[in-house]
């Protein structure tokens, strides 16, 4: 078994290579893709061993690179679109939303559009304006769109596999702030028999608190949890991965067991998907639950310039906040 240490994005790297290679239908297209290998580097090296008629430069247009890339998918292709940053994607958002998302319901089933939007998201970077989104809510609400999120390596390395093999287009959310983060990654397992991307996984078993989260805020909740173990309170980290459909099999399970749930996630909280998760759970579980299932979110305010994005952005300090809460009720 071919097991190596990677970092998210150098996973990402690789299962973008591994995709090229099994099938000579996947192009992957996007500003400075090419040559330079993308903004974060994801693409190194595809360019110069795919060549340029499958790994694309497009021009500083994502309207026209989403649009291209319809066509593409339409006529047998399997595109797969980088957005450079997350706060670039609204000029292509009526591509996404009018034909990508449209398509195949309109065509009554004729016409597939298996196209993968890559968008790393998020803060964290200290980055400028537009460069620190979290667009999820905009593409999770819309109908004929599949939208996921990677947290690990591991993860990184199947899942961006998975959603090019699937013929339903799909929102690759990339959490930029964990891209240099390491883990051991499985280059040989088959990708049948791989944790299916539409569901969610336990990541840290326990008894207490339920707390979902997913993309950058995984590893928030999983050092939330460490320090709360240490006050004898154990926190179930639960890693939703896929953000449209929802998988809460999991989460109903856990909060039928520990009576309380916490929700976590960068992008503010009105009408989010802590919104959706909380309304879910709460209709669910009702009857299991000791408080009200709280959120923890960046604060209702345009995303901020980077010396204060870390007031705005959850911390360890404010998810231990709200598990303390739910133990107020």
């Amino acid at each position: 078994m071919a097991t190596e240490t990677l970092t998210i994005g150098k996973a990402l790297n690789t299962g973008l290579r591994r995709a090229l290679e099994n099938d000579p239908k996947v192009v992957i297209m996007g500003e400075d893709v090419g040559k330079l290998g993308g903004v974060f580097r994801i693409t190194d090296g595809l360019q110069k061993d795919f060549g340029d008629q499958r790994v694309i430069d497009t021009p500083l247009a994502e309207s026209g690179i989403i649009g291209t890339a319809v066509g593409l998918a339409i006529r047998g292709y399997r595109p797969v679109c980088e957005i450079q940053f997350d706060g670039f994607v609204y000029p292509a958002y009526d591509q996404i939303v009018s034909q990508v998302a449209k398509m195949h319901y309109r065509s009554r089933g004729k016409l597939n559009i298996p196209m993968v939007i890559r968008i790393p998201f998020g803060g964290g970077i200290g980055a400028v304006e537009h460069h620190s989104e979290s667009p999820e809510a905009y593409f999770a609400h819309t109908a004929g769109l599949k939208v996921v999120s990677c947290a690990s390596p591991q993860d990184a390395y199947v899942m961006i596999q998975q959603a090019i093999a699937s013929d339903d287009p799909i929102v690759f959310l990339e959490p930029k702030r964990r891209y240099w983060e390491k883990g051991q990654v499985d280059l040989d397992a088959p990708l049948s028999d791989a944790y299916p991307l539409h569901s969610a996984r336990v990541v840290r078993p326990g008894t207490d608190v339920t707390v979902l989260a997913y993309g950058p805020m995984v590893r928030t909740c999983l050092e939330a949890a460490t320090a709360a173990a240490e006050d004898g309170r154990e926190l179930e980290v639960i890693d939703l991965r896929s953000l449209s459909p929802l998988d809460l099999t999991a989460a109903y399970e856990s909060v039928k067991r520990t009576g309380r749930a916490v929700v976590v996630h960068e992008a503010p909280s009105n009408i989010g998907l802590g919104a959706e998760l909380a309304a879910r759970i709460t209709e669910e579980c009702f009857y299991s639950l000791e408080s009200p299932v709280l959120r923890v979110t960046g604060f209702d305010i345009p995303y901020p310039a980077a010396r204060v994005e870390e007031e705005f952005l959850p911390d360890l300090d404010r998810v231990l906040d709200a598990v303390d809460r739910t133990f107020g009720w």
